[in-house]
């Protein structure tokens, strides 16, 4: 036995930081297991295969703004640095895909940060979430993010922040459903949080209590619209049609 992070650095010939960062990303497979813990010991026999992301697709590009498609896996930290000289203006969780937006210029950075601040920016997501939803829902609870290894968060009436989140049916498959969200705060894990706390986490959330395996948290960032101009990522096929 052997810990799993090691017996992948000697199986692809990479060092054993590679090998533990390829895990804590998601991005590690025992047939179509994903391995979740870089340290978990292992026979020394296991075979792991690596799923790549897919590549980052610039959407728009003028003089003052990018916009990109974030595969999932991606972190946002990785498209700033795939964009020379450009500056997040937002960011997704590490398995959320879709629009990102950057900006070019100090000038650009400053008008559309505090766009951000005022909420007049417009953001429309897609997921798949557990159980039935037929109707529209509002979901009006406040959020307080706390730090225990990474940032999670929970419904807070006493202390959390104010999160409201706007979720319309879509289509059922099964026990599933596809829903848009659109969102009119941007706390930390908002839309997971709230999903989950009305009975239907994102399929794939293990972390706020979905019992299916996925690949990743069903999670796409559909659009942005900022300054009148709205851009749009497509959608990965994981999110087109569940299973």
């Amino acid at each position: 036995m052997e810990k799993a992070y090691k017996l992948l650095a000697l199986q692809e010939g990479i060092s054993n930081k590679h090998a533990k960062e390829l895990i804590d990303r998601g991005l590690v497979y025992v047939a179509d297991k994903k391995i979740k813990i870089a340290r978990a010991m292992m026979d020394k026999d296991t075979l792991f295969r690596i799923e790549e992301p897919n590549e980052i697709e610039v959407i728009f590009e003028d003089k003052d703004i990018v916009a990109v498609n974030k595969p999932a896996f991606i972190d946002s930290y990785e498209v700033e640095s795939f964009i020379d000289g450009a500056k997040l203006l937002h960011r997704l969780d590490r398995e959320t895909s879709g629009v990102v937006l950057l900006s070019k210029n100090p000038k650009f950075t400053k008008k559309a940060v505090e766009a951000f601040r005022k909420r007049e920016v417009k953001k429309v997501y897609i997921a798949w979430v557990e159980g039935l939803i037929y109707e529209p829902m509002v979901i009006d609870l406040p959020i307080s993010t706390y730090k225990k290894g990474k940032a999670k968060s929970r419904i807070d009436t006493k202390r959390g922040k104010e999160a409201i989140t706007r979720v319309y049916p879509d289509e059922i498959q099964g026990k599933k459903s596809r829903v848009k969200i659109e969102i009119d705060t941007g706390r930390t894990h908002q839309i997971r949080v709230h999903l989950a706390h009305m009975g239907h986490p994102i399929v794939g959330d293990r972390e706020y209590g979905s019992p299916t395996e996925s690949k990743r948290t069903l999670l796409h960032a559909y659009s942005i619209t900022l300054f009148g101009k709205t851009y749009t990522a497509k959608e990965p096929k994981d999110i087109l049609r569940y299973k």
